[in-house]
């Protein structure tokens, strides 16, 4: 059995054996909204909690199928909404940078088991920012493919078309590895420029996210300054319309006794939604998606924060932002990586972002190579006790 102080783990696979191929060895979690045969496929629900997988997700037969050792299920977000990976069913994970604080969410197990080496790799979901905010708060690295590049099957979903399956892990070599397998990883050229939003698109970001942030543009070299049709917490609020719209109708019929109050409050906004603003924010996304793809079609990349802040307390309430850049790559349907960029003065971990066009995933690894050489950020937890900010 795993020591496990973080709660990343919430079942350990009894006769995890690793087989021969590509990943021989490799250790890898798996979020639990992810079907693994004959462990539990709870999405962190009471409703699914003693549901068995009866088959493999086709990016586990994949992992499988490479030789990786498939750990166990890892610790999530109820039904993968959520920010902090403070579940009321099967409990709080605690980042391993600081005892207390969120890993993230709503892959927040994933983020945790990769950072406190439980595990080689993990399989995250990315619905808005769920594997790369985890991986910003955790100080690891997250890829989500384009959510054409990566199947679904046996995912129990957040919101089908903004959904992706996708790895984190320690190095960018080991994401690349895990990702080949469970995803298609295009080798089309790209754009060598690099974009990065003007003004950060008026998001307010801590200091410590700013000077990472500035460091990384400095080192990715002459960028371009584009700007987006409609503010980011705009654009963020009418993608969590569109998650909730779909839960509320996915979990009609359920035992209101088996959603939490928390989830029940969220799916909530979806059905209050007027036609009128629901229409809006169609254009909201619709205008968005568009002016993203024409920008990494153009320029190659985007740079972008991953998050605006470092991890937080479990006590404190969640920033209503935080998901504010992440949920850019998931409503235009574009691969993004996110990677260590460097500490706060608490020691707390900082990310940056990569979005690229579906298709040029190798261009993007070689960007995030480049750019992690120069950084040189990724760092293990030293501590777990409570940072005194």
């Amino acid at each position: 059995m795993i020591l496990d102080p973080f709660n990343a783990f919430v079942e350990h696979a009894p006769d995890a054996l690793s087989g021969r191929g590509p990943l021989s060895g490799i250790t890898i979690g798996i979020k639990a909204n992810i079907a693994v045969k004959g462990l539990h496929w709870t999405a962190g629900m009471a409703l699914f909690r003693d549901r068995i997988a009866t088959e493999d997700a086709e990016v586990v037969a994949r992992l499988r199928a490479a030789g990786a050792v498939i750990s166990g299920m890892l610790t999530m977000e109820e039904a993968a909404l959520g920010a902090k990976t403070d579940n009321p069913w099967f409990g709080q994970v605690h980042n391993p940078h600081a005892h207390g604080f969120t890993p993230g969410g709503s892959s927040g197990g994933s983020g945790a088991a990769v950072a406190a080496k439980l595990c080689d790799a993990a399989l995250g979901t990315d619905t808005m920012g769920s594997v790369r905010i985890p991986a910003a708060y955790c100080g690891v690295y997250g890829f989500k493919p384009a959510q054409t590049a990566v199947s679904q099957r046996g995912l129990e979903f957040a919101e089908p078309s903004l959904d992706s399956i996708g790895p984190l892990a320690r190095s960018l070599d080991l994401l690349d590895q895990v990702a080949r397998v469970i995803s298609d990883v295009g080798d089309a050229p790209a754009a060598n420029g690099c974009a990065v939003l003007a003004d950060l698109g008026g998001v307010e970001c801590q200091s410590a996210v700013i000077t990472a942030y500035n460091r990384a543009s400095a080192a990715m070299g002459e960028v371009a300054d584009i700007t987006l049709p409609h503010r980011l917490s705009r654009v963020r609020y009418a993608g969590f319309i569109k998650t909730v719209r779909f839960m509320a109708q996915h979990f009609t019929d359920a035992d209101p006794a088996l959603l939490s109050d928390h989830l029940k409050r969220l799916i909530a906004y979806g059905p209050r939604r007027s036609d009128a603003d629901w229409a809006e924010d169609q254009s909201v996304l619709a205008d968005t998606a568009e002016a993203l793809r024409q920008a990494v079609a153009t320029h190659g990349v985007l740079l972008l924060p991953t998050a605006p802040q470092t991890a937080f307390a479990h006590a404190d309430a969640t920033p209503s932002n935080q998901a504010d850049f992440t949920c850019l790559a998931n409503i235009a349907g574009l691969a993004a990586l996110a990677l260590p960029a460097g500490f706060s003065d608490y020691g707390l971990p900082v990310g940056v972002q990569l979005i690229g066009a579906p298709g040029c995933e190798a261009a993007l690894f070689d960007r995030a190579r480049a750019l992690d050489a120069k950084l040189c950020a990724y760092r293990p937890p030293f501590f777990t006790k409570e940072p005194n900010p």
